[in-house]
């Protein structure tokens, strides 16, 4: 069965620095479009960073220069490295994954099946 599971929230103060993981099983990995994704208490869940098969990334506006994807094939594991992180980058981050997405809708999350449980960022001001 395709899980995502990811780690690595927690709390900061504005300033800092996080770095969030997300393990894929096997085939959802391999060939899948992956993203990151977050949503704030009553807001739409949007799209931040994604990375697609061929490793091309797409960045939101809001976090370009601040946040970074990477990935580990070997550990099946995607990473958002998150700096200089602000109180309006607090909320839900969410993994997900979908095995074929244009380049235009990388950060639509209406293109993703398959998402993982969340991991709550909190910053301070």
């Amino acid at each position: 069965q395709a899980q995502l599971v990811e780690s690595g929230g927690g709390s900061v103060q504005a300033g800092g620095s996080l770095r969030l993981s997300c393990a894929a099983s096997g085939y959802i990995y391999t060939r899948y479009c992956m993203g990151w994704f977050r949503q704030a208490p009553g807001k739409e869940r949007e799209g931040v960073v994604a990375i697609d098969s061929d490793g091309s990334t797409t960045v939101a506006d809001s976090v370009n220069g601040r946040f970074t994807i990477s990935q580990d094939n070997a550990k099946n594991t995607v990473y958002l490295q998150m700096n200089s992180l602000k109180p309006e980058d607090t909320a839900m981050y969410y993994c997900a994954a979908a095995r074929r997405v244009s380049y235009w809708r990388h950060l639509s999350p209406a293109e993703y099946n398959y998402w993982g449980q969340g991991t709550q960022v909190t910053v301070s001001s």
